[in-house]
């Protein structure tokens, strides 16, 4: 099952309007900016579509407590089925090694991987990765799944994996990108952040979705 742009900014005005909240009542209720769900936040400048970010979704769930059935329900669509589907799962560490992913950062060979359970098919090349150790903490522990999709536009403030010529993968925060440069964030505050020069990215993708 798939949600789009409308379906899941019509899943938030429901959300708010079953809890007799407004949408900035909400949002605050949720720990984030008020004006966070405005309709005026929805369209950048350059008319390009604003997607909630994937924290924001997490954190507006919790506070709510409302399961991604749930809110899916609440976003117009059927039910979702009682059966979750399958997505291919590696371990984190695993994605700098040759044979996983091609240059493009899509998946390889996904019948050799694990799998883990998920409500939502966010794109037919989505995929999961699964935490080791503590360099991404607090916000993300070791044995998370992040939810990951080539498809998804990557945008300032995206949590994102980002694999460099040298093989290296990270998991990091995008600041900004530019032609000559990608500015990182580490997640964790004990590791410095990080510029790479553009042409030293193989690829970058976004993360959608952390499952515990």
């Amino acid at each position: 099952m798939q949600l789009s742009y409308s379906e899941i900014w019509a899943g938030i005005e429901n959300l708010a309007a079953q809890n007799g909240l407004s949408l900035s009542a909400m949002a605050t209720k949720a720990g984030l900016d008020p004006t966070s769900f405005n309709k005026s936040k929805r369209v950048g400048p350059d008319g390009r579509k604003r997607w909630p970010s994937t924290e924001s979704m997490n954190k507006l769930l919790q506070a709510m407590n409302v399961t991604i059935f749930e809110f899916v329900e609440l976003a117009g669509e059927s039910p979702v089925p009682p059966h979750n589907q399958t997505i291919p799962l590696l371990g984190l560490a695993k994605a700098g090694r040759e044979g996983y992913f091609d240059s493009d950062g899509y998946p390889l060979s996904v019948d050799e991987w694990d799998g883990i359970e998920f409500p939502l098919v966010l794109d037919k090349n989505v995929y999961a990765l699964e935490v080791s150790g503590d360099s991404m903490e607090p916000t993300y522990r070791d044995g998370d799944k992040l939810i990951v999709s080539p498809e998804a536009e990557v945008r300032r403030g995206d949590r994102v994996v980002v694999k460099l010529m040298t093989g290296e993968v990270m998991v990091k925060e995008l600041i900004r990108e530019s032609a000559r440069q990608v500015e990182l964030k580490s997640l964790n505050p004990a590791y410095k952040d990080i510029i790479v020069p553009a042409l030293d990215v193989l690829w970058m993708k976004r993360v959608l979705w952390v499952s515990q």
